[in-house]
């Protein structure tokens, strides 16, 4: 039984989770974008508070290790590897989007139910990565990874062959582009369902038992694309 928190900042939600043998014991988030810097310790300290517990009683840390915002995973990895080394506690990575696929089957068990070897249903979570871009991945409804995590540009055709043979729920901030463009009877869309860090609860616990952790020292979030600095626009050279 381990008593383990979950970080999630990969996306504009920072989320924080106590769980106990995988049961959520409780949870602060915000939806605040770029909240991440003020509110993440805070979120912790807080929750530690509530439930009368110190860093050094937990367990682990467990870390949504990406893809999605660059400055979130830096910020989320930085503060997990600073309670792993204070503690001495190990630290867990949990794949964004599988966490998310993870939410959805618990927030919408009748998708699993309806699925079968007449009808397959297929889970494909989505986060948006900017102008038509997402990070996508696909999986079964056992979370078995059935395509990997890739930055995808969505067009009409895009799933085409897959919708053709069985339904796929598209769920996260990237599918509110998706159910633009995408126009397929097999398609349905979920864009209510956001990253928190409660559906790590389930899968770290899983992870913890088998003594999968990273290597707090040399760990790097899963970015998948390199970081391209923007110019605000009052700061653009004339």
């Amino acid at each position: 039984m381990a008593l383990i928190l979950n970080l999630e900042t990969a996306s504009p939600v920072c989320s924080v989770a106590l769980s106990r043998d995988g049961q959520l014991l409780g949870f602060r988030e915000s939806t605040e974008d770029k909240s991440h810097a003020t509110r993440l310790t805070l979120f912790i300290q807080e929750l530690l508070g509530k439930n009368h517990l110190a860093a050094d009683d937990l367990d682990a840390i467990s870390l949504s290790i990406g893809p999605g915002s660059y400055t979130g995973l830096r910020i989320g990895a930085s503060v997990a590897k600073g309670l792993a080394y204070g503690s001495g506690l190990p630290v867990i990575g949990i794949p964004t989007l599988k966490a998310l696929a993870n939410g959805f089957s618990l927030s919408h068990p009748t998708e699993i139910t309806l699925s079968g070897p007449n009808h397959p249903v297929l889970f494909c979570p989505m986060l948006d990565a900017r102008r038509m871009e997402v990070y996508s991945a696909l999986y079964d409804t056992s979370l078995n990874e059935i395509n990997p995590v890739e930055a995808i540009i969505l067009e009409p055709q895009s799933f085409s062959i897959l919708l053709n043979k069985q339904v796929i729920c598209f769920f996260g901030t990237g599918s509110i582009k998706a159910a633009e463009i995408i126009d397929h009877p097999n398609a349905r869309f979920f864009p209510d369902i956001e990253l928190s860090a409660a559906f790590q609860s389930e899968p770290a616990e899983s992870l913890y038992n088998r003594g999968e952790f990273l290597d707090t020292a040399y760990f790097e979030p899963h970015y998948l694309k390199e970081f391209i600095a923007s110019i605000p626009k009052n700061k653009v050279p004339r």
